[in-house]
């Protein structure tokens, strides 16, 4: 029963997949273990959405009602909300929008970009690509607000690409054009322009919006006329066309810069009186908006046209020159005022963003701190129970393999060494049965050739024995290497050495050591049978990194048996492939037969 259950497992495919077994059992406990440990990081909170939408809501609501400051902090709130940002990555990323919209507002255009680069990794995750549009568009806002207008080119056309609608894609390249236009590239906004501008394509999701952008259009194309020069009749079209498209919208804001437009025309075109007209339109219309950025500069166009008409009129003149130092002290206070406030929100924002991590943090790990300690016992007793196991059964199969392989080898040595005994001695005996059946052994002459049969009897199974004993590979090797090559020589065949004391034996590994030797040995016993040589040379030598042993004979016999010896010699290659070398044959030589064979030391 025992033997047979033994014999069952030493089955290699029984084995070998008893270990792919442990190896799975044993990773899956290990990713397991690693998914325990990281959960707090992917700590979901329950029933969050309706959270984050509520939240949202009060964001748009003081959006819409022009406080930036109050809906900053519930956009900021959302967008801390959503985590994991993979399943609200439409929250997520709308209210990072919003977030950059308003910073783009108080001019902090680093935070901007900080705040859209954390958005870019989910925008291929959102179902609308309006967010995506939305975020590389305010990217490039963003880098033409600081004048890099190549990047801003870049996200433009980034936007360009993900928007589908006829609307978002002639927005995007009216922006463009206005980006060329601050480069000063006017040909290229108009050729951008010129298609699209005339055209008026509305905008479906919100129909309002149709006649803001055909008069923006408009506005960028007779600017970019009448930078360039030489199209006074079409910069005065644009502008008149777009003034009639704006006077449609009921829209204060949007008559600003139409009336500007056309006092810039007429700056150009030397007009002044119809210069200040429209310029006093644009002034009256930016205080109405109540714009208090565009009343400023209108005010200072105004007072740069009044006197530049060198009329005489001081009072109108100093009038609105008071007017323009107490609106800019004004602004420039309530920005001053705003911009402390904004920055007060933003770090609030900020610390409440830590705090709420540190908390989240410490709550989930509280929660998870007792099934950790749980589990670690667990995973660690089986996994040292399947290691041990492995471990042992492993052990158990390789011992079991050992012992076989050397037992098959000492056989196959064995069946070898009787095989070559046989084929050696057998003639030699023959011989001496022969020669003692025939010869009369009283006689003296008869006794010495009795004897040197003998001899050479002697001599082979010496040398048989030679080949099968133990090599020496301590600080003898030297010394063992050279008596085994003396031992080929006879009074027919002298062997020269050459080289052997240049090499470094005691750096050299054991395992090559003990290669090298069954090499030479081998080969000098197939040329010594094959072939005909009075003379053979043996020469080491050391190049850079290489042990080269040169071999070669004076022999004429071994041409015509070159096949023969390229398959007896194919066990010394294979010897010294094994130690990453070389073997080559050169059968052509003319005088004799030569071999090489390089090794790495």
């Amino acid at each position: 029963m025992i033997r047979d259950l033994l014999y069952f497992f030493q089955k290699k495919h029984i084995l070998y997949c008893l270990l792919i077994c442990c190896a799975i059992f044993i990773a899956f406990l290990s990713i397991q273990s690693s998914d325990t440990k990281k959960s707090p990081l992917s700590y979901t909170k329950p029933d969050r959405l309706p959270e984050i939408k509520q939240t949202l809501e009060k964001a748009h609501a003081f959006w819409d009602a022009g406080k930036g400051d109050s809906a900053y902090f519930y956009f900021n709130k959302t967008q801390l909300l959503c985590e994991p940002k993979e399943n609200y990555a439409d929250y997520y990323v709308e209210s990072l929008n919003y977030i950059a919209e308003i910073l783009q507002r108080y001019g902090d255009y680093y935070e901007v970009e900080n705040t859209l680069v954390k958005a870019f990794p989910y925008l291929d995750k959102t179902t609308n690509v309006k967010y995506a549009v939305n975020a590389y568009t305010f990217m490039a806002y963003n880098y033409h607000s600081t004048y890099d207008y190549e990047k801003a080119l870049y996200y433009h056309k980034k936007a360009l690409k993900k928007a589908f609608s006829t609307f978002r894609k002639s927005r995007i390249i009216s922006e463009i054009a206005f980006v060329y236009m601050e480069q000063g590239k006017y040909q290229e906004a108009i050729d951008l322009l010129e298609p699209i501008a005339w055209l008026n394509i509305e905008d479906k999701i919100t129909p309002s919006n149709t006649g803001y952008q055909r008069t923006a259009k408009l506005y960028n194309l007779g600017l970019s006329y009448l930078y360039l020069g030489g199209h006074k009749q079409e910069a005065f079209d644009c502008f008149n066309e777009s003034l009639k498209v704006a006077l449609t919208l009921n829209d204060d804001y949007e008559l600003i810069t139409c009336y500007y437009a056309f006092y810039k025309y007429y700056k150009k075109y030397n007009n002044p009186e119809l210069k200040k007209n429209n310029i006093e339109k644009a002034y009256y219309y930016a205080k109405k908006s109540n714009s208090k950025l565009y009343e400023i500069n209108m005010l200072g166009y105004l007072i740069k046209a009044e006197n530049d008409e060198n009329i005489d009129n001081t009072e109108s003149l100093k009038k609105h020159l008071k007017i323009y130092i107490r609106k800019t002290d004004s602004l420039m206070t309530a920005r001053k005022k705003a911009k402390n406030q904004f920055a007060d929100i933003i770090y609030n924002s900020k610390k409440d963003k830590e705090e709420n991590l540190e908390l989240k943090n410490q709550k989930t790990e509280n929660e998870l701190l007792l099934q950790r300690h749980k589990n670690r016992s667990y995973i660690s007793y089986v996994i040292i129970s399947v290691s041990l196991l492995s471990l042992i059964f492993i052990a158990f199969y390789i011992t079991k393999k050992g012992r076989r392989e050397r037992t098959s080898e000492i056989f196959k040595n064995e069946m070898r060494i009787t095989e070559k005994l046989q084929f050696e001695l057998e003639k030699d005996i023959d011989k001496i049965l022969q020669f003692t059946a025939k010869s009369d052994l009283e006689k003296e002459e008869n006794k010495e050739k009795l004897l040197s049969h003998l001899n050479n009897i002697y001599s082979t199974t010496r040398n048989i024995s030679r080949e099968n004993s133990e090599i020496l590979t301590d600080e003898n090797f030297e010394k063992v290497l050279k008596e085994m090559i003396s031992g080929y020589t006879n009074p027919n065949l002298n062997i020269i050495i050459n080289g052997v004391n240049t090499i470094l034996w005691n750096k050299m590994d054991r395992v090559k050591k003990i290669v090298l030797f069954r090499a030479i040995q081998e080969t000098l016993n197939q040329m010594k049978t094959l072939n005909d040589a009075t003379l053979m040379s043996l020469i080491f030598k050391k190049e850079e990194e290489n042990i080269v042993i040169l071999y070669s004979d004076n022999g004429h016999k071994i041409k015509q048996k070159y096949g023969i010896l390229e398959k007896r010699l194919q066990n010394v290659e294979n010897r010294i492939e094994t130690i990453k070398g070389t073997f080559n044959f050169d059968a052509n030589s003319e005088s004799g037969f030569k071999i090489s064979f390089k090794f790495p030391i």
